[in-house]
């Protein structure tokens, strides 16, 4: 867990805030409290549009400042190409006619089906297009930048977000992010796990002129550290109107956004990291339970198959300790 704002830090807080709130940045209006699509997976394992075209309608009504499909909860790993195609109109019809951000992950592990659908999600004009690196076999620095510039190319002239999370198969350093994205223009963003005092100390130093999308719970923090510029969000997917509201805060009054996100941990600590911890369920069952959790929309817990799915009945029994823990987000719109 980062550390508290030290003293010294504190001259620099007028500057984050800044940061934070910018619009006129290389990652224009990507900033803030981004909600992901979560698949309703029908028992027949297939996706369930309908409902997923009311979820869309929740989150424009929620006022988020943008929606974005196909990350890791958004189960990219799992559809076909067709069905690709499908969940990305849907997003862009209805996000356009609300006149509200979105971003389409055009992630793959295969390089060429990535780049493939990164030429076919530039065709919808969305905001950014959010990728991957190459996955079976892990890159080298130079082998990311050749990617990216080819997803550049695909892309063009719709600016990339390069999505490095924990568990790929190469996590690059703040610096070496700098070496790789400084290369490639088009990329004016990158989302990644954030670190301790001295990661937040490299990244400001190496990564500012990128928007730093760090992990949703951890906001807050990364944005009193003068690094973050939004979230590509799991409290949204608790809650996206209480997200957005805990967002807002955070250009106002940073120090209660800190303590709402010590309380949000710690919940999260207790009653949803133990089932990845403890029994193996992957990041998009834990999203899809809080999604649960939050009962904002008809989504459901059920992953497609093979990934098990937690039980929607163990979300009943952890909406009051949510309420009770961060009544800030938990309270309706």
């Amino acid at each position: 867990m980062v550390d508290k704002v030290t003293s010294q830090f504190a001259p620099q807080r007028a500057a984050a805030i800044a940061k934070f709130a910018r619009h006129d940045g290389r990652w224009g209006r990507i900033r803030g409290n981004w909600a992901t699509l979560l698949l309703p997976i029908g028992s027949d394992d297939a996706i369930d549009f309908t409902r997923l075209a009311d979820e869309i309608d929740r989150l424009v009504a929620a006022s988020v400042d943008g929606i974005y499909s196909n990350g890791t909860a958004g189960e990219f790993h799992n559809q076909t190409e067709a069905e690709f195609d499908a969940i990305q109109d849907l997003l862009a019809r209805r996000c356009s006619a609300a006149g509200i951000p979105f971003v389409i992950g055009a992630c793959q592990a295969d390089a060429r089906l990535s780049l493939d659908r990164v030429r076919r999600a530039a065709a919808f004009r969305p905001e950014g297009i959010q990728v991957i690196l190459p996955d079976w076999w892990p890159v080298t620095a130079e082998e990311a930048t050749d990617f990216l510039m080819m997803a550049a190319g695909a892309a063009d002239p719709v600016p990339l977000i390069l999505y490095n999370p924990p568990h790929a198969k190469r996590v690059f350093t703040p610096s070496e992010l700098a070496g790789i994205l400084e290369r490639v223009p088009q990329v004016v963003g990158v989302k990644l796990a954030d670190g301790n005092v001295e990661w937040y100390a490299e990244a400001r130093r190496m990564l500012d002129r990128w928007g730093v999308y760090v992990p949703g719970h951890h906001l807050a923090s990364g944005v009193s550290q003068g690094v973050a510029v939004g979230a590509f969000s799991n409290v949204a997917c608790l809650n996206p109107a209480g997200a957005q509201r805990w967002t807002s805060l955070m250009s106002t009054d940073l120090d209660a956004a800190r303590d709402i996100e010590t309380r949000l941990r710690t919940f999260l600590d207790a009653h949803i990291a133990p089932f990845g911890r403890d029994h193996g369920y992957s990041n998009a069952a834990l999203d899809k339970l809080l999604a649960a959790v939050g009962n904002w929309a008809d989504i459901g817990t059920r992953l497609r198959r093979p990934y098990r799915w937690i039980d929607p009945e163990i979300a009943t029994r952890l909406r009051l300790a949510a309420h009770a823990a961060i009544p800030e987000i938990m309270a309706p719109d």
